[in-house]
Order: structure tokens, then sequence, then C-alpha cells
């Protein structure tokens, strides 16, 4: 079995803009290379949003170096950017922006969840991206929910779906820069499943609901991330305690160097300094501004 090297567990919270309330469960400055491909995590856990006219979210920032992907579980993210992609997401979709050389976008949520309000819950996970891609031209990637391949476990012990890379001979339908597999399942209460992985991926198991066990000895609650060994083990052993959900994240690890300042993350402290620079100067493009209807 595939040791666990690291349980990171997280209760507390922040707001990101006035529409996401979000527990960061990774981050690259604090775990570094260890999580190479991959840099952040953060998990709006339900919330509860009354209806409004307002608009909650966050408004126009820019990105360069990396890939933004959004799992939406409830409630709706409308999405703009400077490289012309946009929509909205609901429920069950995936959001896929790649930044590369620079993009400025915008995140709220959609017009009709806020005025009929209720429960909110996404995950946003960054993605690295290798250097000699750091400076592709930006890109969006609307996948719908029905387009997303589902496995159901044996013994209606729960499903799996293949977001991204590949599960028991199903393809997921994002494209990445490197080897990534992004699976996004659910276990029913007492069910028990071993997941086969790449031996030499970083390897993390995302809990966001519910109560496993690790190979038959790792507790694990919600809001909690577990780091696996990269060695030649290819089976995890997964039982819930509870109904589970959870996200199976394994990539191959890009071994250069990772250096982030807020919304950038490049390999050197000049290529940072350039981004600021750059964005200043306006090259990284600008949003639309929506046309009045009179």
């Amino acid at each position: 079995m595939k040791k666990v090297i690291g349980v990171y567990h997280q209760q507390q919270a922040h707001w990101v803009g006035d529409g996401f309330l979000v527990k960061n469960l990774f981050s690259y400055d604090r775990l570094g290379q260890a999580l190479s491909p991959f840099l952040l995590l953060d998990y709006a856990a339900p919330h509860h949003f009354n209806p409004t006219h307002a608009q909650h979210g966050v408004g126009e920032h820019p990105h360069r170096g990396f890939e933004t992907v959004t799992l939406a579980y409830q409630g709706e993210v409308t999405h703009q950017d400077s490289s012309g992609g946009g929509g909205t997401i609901h429920a069950g979709d995936v959001q896929w922006m790649t930044a590369g050389s620079g993009v400025v976008h915008e995140e709220f949520h959609s017009p009709e969840f806020a005025q009929q309000g209720g429960l909110f819950e996404m995950v946003q996970l960054w993605i690295n991206l290798p250097a000699k891609d750091k400076m592709t031209p930006p890109s969006y990637q609307a996948i719908q929910s029905t387009h997303i391949p589902v496995i159901e476990l044996p013994e209606q012990s729960g499903h799996l779906r293949v977001i991204s890379g590949e599960y028991q001979g199903h393809t997921g339908p994002a494209t990445s820069f490197s080897p990534i597999n992004l699976w996004d399942g659910a276990l029913a209460q007492n069910a028990e499943h071993t997941f086969t992985v790449p031996p030499d991926h970083t390897t993390l198991l995302v809990l966001l609901e519910g109560e496993l066990l690790i190979n038959h000895r790792q507790k694990v609650q919600p809001n909690s991330v577990v780091l696996f060994e990269r060695n030649q083990d290819m089976q995890i052993k997964v039982l819930a305690a509870q109904h589970s959900r959870f996200v199976l994240l394994t990539g191959e690890p890009l071994n250069e160097p990772i250096q982030g300042y807020g919304p950038f993350v490049m390999n050197t402290e000049q290529e940072i300094f350039q981004a600021f620079e750059d964005f200043k100067q306006g090259k990284f493009g600008q949003l639309k501004v929506a046309e009045k209807v009179n």
C-alpha cells in the first residue's frame, strides 16, 4: 500500500472576495515541492447565501504561470477573462482556466443563483505549469457534468468521476500540460475500495465530507488532505466510516523551482517582477465591458 507521509487538517475559513468562504487545505508556501505539480486547494464548504440582487464574488484580478480548476458542487459560478473565455458553470460542472502568459479574470455567483439564494459549495485547485509552458497563451475549458465519465464502483459502493487523466479505461475531458489525474468521488458508509495510482506521481486525497480509514490505519476527518509517499507502491485502500466525498489527485512532479507572489507563480524572482511590470503595462488584456440595455 502507498505510505501516508502527512495528513493536514484545516477548520479555519476566510473570505475570498465576498462570495467564497474557503478553507485552504493545502498550499505550496507550506509544503513546497512535496505537492508538485499542485500548488493550492481552497474548499468552499456548503454555505447558505440569502437571495440578493447584489453581485457576490471576486472582481477582476490577474494570474500568470499556472492553471485554476473550479469544481462546482452546489450553486453556480459565472466567469469572464481577458482571453475571451467565460460562461456559467452549474452543479457538477468544471471550469479549467490556463492563465499561461497572463490573464485578467473575474468570478461571481451567477445572477440566477444570487437572486434565488441557497447553498454554495465549490473547490478551486491551482496547478503549476512546467517552465516551458508558463508563457503559453491563456485558454479556457468549460466542462459540463454530462461530458465527465462516471465509474460506478462495485456493489453500489460509490462512484468516481474522471475529470482529467484516466482510470480503468475511462479518460477525462480536461487537457493539461503535464500528466495529471483529477478524480472526484464518493463512497457509501462502510464501503471499501482500493484505488490504483501511478507509482511515481505526487498523490493527494482531499476529504470534503465524511470519515475515511486509509490503508487500515490512518483515520481522516473532513477538511483534510492526505499526502502519500512517492514510491513504487500503486494501491490505496479506502474504507468509508461514513458516507464520504473526496477528490483524488495525482500528478507527475515538475522538479522545477517554485517562485510565487500573490496571483503569479513562476520559477524565478525576476520572472515575478516581470509579471507585475507586464500587468501594469496592460499586457494581460482587459475584460469586456457589458453593454447596457436601455
